[in-house]
């Protein structure tokens, strides 16, 4: 029996991304449906109420939409975050929530150094600045936006270091990059700390006055992660106390204006979330979830849950 999969963006796919992931679901005997640029949760809920599957961006899940979506198997969402996703609510209704680890993953590491350049090159302002080359990276979460750090690291004749609790040491070696004991001995011994962690009970607000302050004069802290990870007070206090310390950002935090205000020629945040912001990225993450739905219905495929 066909399944209806539905594609609910409030910030639309690009269009080669629409036609690939209707093409994949009609080829697959399956009906395609459509919800974009909607402005009223109304909208969403309606849309959901008939829908076997879901397909999303940053659009939020809630257990709301999840009570509406009566048929409702599975959501993917299509990038690596999921934090807009109920989780809790999606298991206790037997819904199998995915992610697409991956597909951003080059245009997250490529922001990085645009990001980076701009910063050591003092963001333009016609002043001498420094460069990459020779200088200590240090890679917090080496999963697929973090090895693709290391390999355009590598381009930049950077030292490489990196920690994950949950990668072994062995992995990060043998991908070429030093790897640390701790995430106080990555700050402790590297020039940028580019980060990479989730947004969960144990990360949420652990990037604090303790851990940045173990940096080097001239510590830039860069994070295409998550806002929550940062304990914004605490570095905000950081930077009044230490001129020395840049923090650079696309994800603006909920201090903005003060930082912007407090810190000008040491603060950058990008205007929205801009990793994932490429055509090819987009593209690749909206066909992977389209290709991870349709393999579900089929076989029954779970391996990118992540509501285990």
């Amino acid at each position: 029996m066909a399944k209806k999969i539905l594609v609910a963006t409030e910030k639309p796919f690009a269009k080669q991304a629409v036609e690939g992931i209707k093409d994949i679901v009609e080829k697959s005997g399956n009906t395609f449906a459509l919800l974009e640029n909607y402005t009223d949760k109304q909208q969403l809920l309606d849309a959901v109420s008939d829908a076997d599957a879901l397909i999303i961006r940053s659009d939020k899940v809630t257990a709301e939409v999840l009570e509406a979506a009566k048929n409702l198997k599975i959501v993917v969402r299509a990038g690596a975050g999921y934090d807009n996703v109920d989780l809790d609510a999606a298991t206790k209704k037997g819904v199998v929530v995915m992610n697409t680890p991956g597909q951003n993953s080059n245009a997250v590491a490529e922001l990085v150094f645009g990001l980076l350049v701009f910063t050591v090159r003092n963001f333009y302002n016609g002043k001498s600045g420094s460069e990459l080359k020779g200088k200590k990276l240090g890679i917090l979460a080496f999963g697929q936006v973090g090895r693709n750090v290391a390999r355009v690291a590598k381009g930049f004749d950077m030292d490489v270091y990196a920690y994950d609790a949950f990668c072994p040491k062995e992995a990060i070696e043998a991908a070429g990059v030093k790897a640390v004991d701790s995430q106080d001995a990555l700050f402790e011994n590297c020039d940028i700390v580019s980060l990479h962690i989730p947004a969960t009970a144990e990360t949420k607000q652990s990037i604090n006055y303790a851990l940045v302050n173990k940096m080097k004069k001239g510590g830039i802290v860069i994070n295409t992660a998550r806002k929550e990870v940062i304990n914004e007070p605490e570095l905000i206090k950081l930077m009044e106390e230490r001129s020395d310390l840049k923090y650079i950002t696309d994800i603006a935090p909920d201090a903005n204006e003060e930082f912007k205000t407090k810190f000008e020629g040491r603060y950058f945040a990008t205007p929205k979330k801009m990793g994932a912001q490429t055509a090819e990225a987009n593209i690749n993450a909206g066909l992977a979830a389209a290709n991870q739905i349709v393999d579900f219905f089929a076989t029954g495929n779970k391996k990118f849950q992540v509501n285990k």
